[in-house]
C-alpha cells in the first residue's frame, strides 16, 4: 500500500509560498491569492446568491398574496425547510475536507467513490427528515406559532417534500464539482433555473392566479432541474478521473463516513438553525403576525448576505484543503488572512448601503405599512449582524477545510445555545425588548463564537495541519 502515497507531498514543498517578509512581498502574495480565491468565489457567490433567491423570489410573490401567505412561506422556508436544508448541507460539507484535500494531494480517484457514500448517506437521512414535513402543522403549534400560520405553513410543507430530495441529491454533488474548482457550471445551471424560476412563479403565481400550490410546484422543478443538470455534467466525462462510474466500493466504510457526515452536519445545523430561534421568538410577542413578516424578511436579507459569504466559505475551503492536501501550510494561512479582510471588507459595504436605504427597501418585500415600518427599525441590528457575517461564514470555511468540525460545532453548542439564545430570551420576554432583545442576545453570541474561531485560527500549527491532512488522505485511501 505504502506506493499508492510515495507521491504525496511533505509540508516543505517547494511550490508554497514564500516567507511574507515585507510590505512588497505581501501585496504581491495578495494580489496573487486574491486572484485565486476571486476565481473560486465569483462562480460560487453566484451559485449561492441564485439558490437561495429561488426560494425567495417565491416568498416575495406569497407577499403579494396576504399577509398569512407571505407568513406561511416563511415560517417553511426558515424552520420546516430551513431544519433541514441545514442538516443536509452540512452532511454534504463532509465532502469538502475529504474531496478537497484528496484533490490537493492528486488522489483523484477516490473523489468518485466518497460521492456516492455521500448520496447513499443523504438519502437515506431524507427518509428520516420527511417527517417535519408531514408533521409540520404539529410540530410549529408545538413551538408556539399561531395556529392559523402552522396550517397555512403545514399545507404548505406538504407540497415542498420533493425539494428535500433534491437537497439530498444536490448538496453532494455541488462538493463534488467545487473540490475540483468546477464552480462556473454551477453558476450557469443556477442562473438558469432562476430565471426559469422567477418567470414560471410570475406567470402560474400572479398572472394565473393559481396560489401557492403552483408557487410549491416551480420551486420543487427549480431545485430538480439543478441537481439533474449538475449530475447529467458529470456523466458526460468532464471530471476525468474523478468520476469511473458507479462502484461497489461506495458501499464500504460507510460508518466511517457516517461519522464523519454527522460531525459536519451538527456544526453546520448549529449555525444555521441560530437565526430560526428569532422567526420562534416573534411568534410570542405582541401583533405576531406583523413581527414575524418584518423578522422574515430582515432573516431574508440576512440569508442572502450569507449566501455571498457561503462563496468565500467555498472558495476558502476549496483552498484550505487543496493546499494543506499539497502540504502547503504557508499558503494555507496566507490565503486564511486574504478571504478574511475581502469578506469583511463586503460585510461593512453591505451594512452601510442598508443604512442609507433603510426606508427604501421593505416595501421591496410588502405592501403591508406596518410591516415596513417594523422592518426600518430593525436595520440597525439587520446591519450590525450583516457585518458579522462578513466573516463568520469565511472563518466556518477554514474549519471545513481544515476537518475541524468536530471543534467547532462544541463552540457552537456554547457560543449559540448555552450563551446567544439565553441571554436573547431573558432579554425578549424578562426585561421585555421585544424582538429587538432577542436579536441583541443572539448577536452577542455571534460576536463570542467569531472571536474564539479567530483565536483558534491565530493559534493554528499549519504545518501539523498539513501533516493531518496527508494523513487523512492516507486513511480514507486505505478503506476504500
Amino acid at each position: 500500500m505504502e506506493e499508492d502515497y510515495h507521491y504525496l507531498p511533505s509540508f516543505d514543498s517547494e511550490h508554497d509560498i514564500q516567507r511574507i517578509d515585507g510590505v512588497k512581498t505581501f501585496f504581491h502574495e495578495f494580489s496573487i491569492e486574491s486572484k485565486k480565491l476571486w476565481s473560486l468565489a465569483s462562480p460560487a457567490i453566484s451559485t449561492s446568491i441564485c439558490q437561495y433567491s429561488i426560494a425567495q423570489i417565491t416568498q416575495l410573490f406569497a407577499g403579494h398574496l396576504g399577509v398569512l401567505q407571505l407568513a406561511a412561506v416563511s415560517v417553511e422556508n426558515s424552520v420546516i425547510a430551513g431544519l433541514c436544508y441545514g442538516a443536509l448541507l452540512g452532511m454534504g460539507s463532509a465532502l469538502e475536507t475529504l474531496c478537497g484535500q484528496a484533490y490537493g494531494a492528486k488522489q483523484v480517484d477516490m473523489l468518485g467513490v466518497y460521492l456516492q457514500r455521500s448520496l447513499i448517506i443523504l438519502n437515506t437521512t431524507v427518509l428520516a427528515l420527511v417527517f417535519f414535513y408531514l408533521f409540520a402543522t404539529q410540530i410549529l403549534v408545538l413551538i408556539g406559532q399561531p395556529m392559523d400560520i402552522a396550517k397555512w405553513a403545514g399545507k404548505f410543507s406538504l407540497w415542498m417534500i420533493p425539494q428535500l430530495f433534491a437537497y439530498a441529491v444536490n448538496f453532494p454533488i455541488q462538493k463534488f464539482l467545487q473540490a475540483q474548482s468546477k464552480m462556473m457550471v454551477m453558476a450557469i445551471i443556477a442562473a438558469v433555473a432562476l430565471v426559469g424560476h422567477t418567470l414560471l412563479s410570475w406567470l402560474f403565481m400572479m398572472k394565473m392566479d393559481l396560489g401557492l400550490v403552483a408557487g410549491a410546484v416551480v420551486l420543487n422543478g427549480s431545485w430538480w432541474f439543478m441537481a439533474l443538470a449538475q449530475f447529467v455534467y458529470i456523466l458526460c466525462g468532464t471530471c476525468g478521473e474523478a468520476w469511473s462510474g458507479f462502484t461497489s466500493k461506495a458501499f464500504e466504510n460507510l460508518w466511517g463516513f457516517v461519522r464523519l457526515s454527522l460531525a459536519s452536519g451538527v456544526m453546520i445545523c448549529l449555525e444555521y438553525w441560530y437565526f430560526m430561534a428569532l422567526i420562534l421568538s416573534a411568534g410570542y410577542v405582541k401583533d405576531a403576525k406583523i413581527v414575524v413578516d418584518a423578522v422574515s424578511i430582515c432573516t431574508s436579507i440576512v440569508g442572502w448576505m450569507f449566501m455571498l459569504c457561503i462563496g468565500f466559505n467555498a472558495a476558502i475551503s476549496v483552498r484550505v484543503s487543496n493546499e494543506l492536501g499539497a502540504g502547503h501550510p504557508r499558503a494555507a494561512k496566507f490565503s486564511v488572512m486574504v478571504v478574511s479582510i475581502i469578506s469583511l471588507l463586503f460585510g461593512v459595504i453591505i451594512t452601510i448601503a442598508l443604512f442609507l436605504a433603510r426606508s427604501r427597501y421593505p416595501p421591496l418585500f410588502t405592501n403591508n405599512f406596518e410591516v415596513q415600518q417594523v422592518v426600518s427599525e430593525l436595520t440597525p441590528l439587520l446591519g450590525t449582524t450583516i457585518m458579522l457575517n462578513g466573516l463568520q461564514p469565511t472563518l466556518s470555511g477554514v474549519a471545513i477545510g481544515a476537518g475541524w468540525q468536530t471543534y467547532v460545532a462544541y463552540i457552537n453548542i456554547v457560543c449559540y445555545y448555552v450563551f446567544g439564545i439565553p441571554l436573547g430570551l431573558i432579554l425578549c420576554f424578562f426585561l421585555n425588548r421585544g424582538v429587538k432583545g432577542m436579536w441583541i442576545g443572539m448577536l452577542l453570541g455571534t460576536i463570542l463564537q467569531t472571536s474564539i474561531l479567530i483565536l483558534m485560527i491565530s493559534k493554528t500549527n499549519w504545518k501539523k495541519e498539513a501533516l493531518v491532512a496527508e494523513e487523512r488522505v492516507k486513511e480514507w485511501r486505505g478503506s476504500k
